[in-house]
């Protein structure tokens, strides 16, 4: 789960560096301003859709960031010119930064394990760590979360 007080944080970091108070904020993202309002004072925690609406509006901001406070603000000059190459190709497949992105190997494996199960089922080794929550990251810019305890 996303810890609401650090996303408010991270919200309120984010309409700072460009220059929007939540009113601005809201508009631009296209949600009602009491919704901001609301998240700002933590009476309601962030959806999946507001998150998606602002990776829609602000492509440069790094998705991994906005969720969990990892990596940095804006994705590095790299990831966002991939992602401007693979729009100008009709390609909607969004680019995630290098913290989430694996080698094709690595994710053609991915694909095949989860394939082989029930899409809301998956089999997961041990190992010497416990694991506290698993993501799944859709092509279409949904993701999914799993907490296998």
């Amino acid at each position: 789960m996303v810890n609401t007080d650090d996303f408010i944080k991270r919200l309120e970091i984010l309409m700072e560096h460009f220059g929007m108070n939540a009113s601005s904020f809201a508009d631009k993202i296209g949600v009602q301003r009491s919704s901001i309002s609301h998240l700002l004072s933590g009476r309601n925690k962030p959806s999946l859709d507001f998150v998606l609406k602002i990776m829609d509006i602000f492509p440069e901001v790094n998705l991994y960031w906005i969720l969990n406070g990892k990596g940095n603000l804006v994705k590095s000059e790299t990831d966002f010119s991939e992602k401007n190459k693979a729009k100008n190709e009709n390609l909607h497949t969004p680019i995630l930064s290098q913290d989430l992105s694996s080698e094709k190997n690595n994710r053609s494996e991915s694909e095949a394990i989860i394939s082989k199960n029930k899409p809301d089922h998956f089999q997961i080794s041990k190992t010497d760590s416990e694991i506290f929550k698993i993501v799944v990251f859709y092509k279409d810019g949904t993701f999914k979360d799993f907490d296998p305890s």
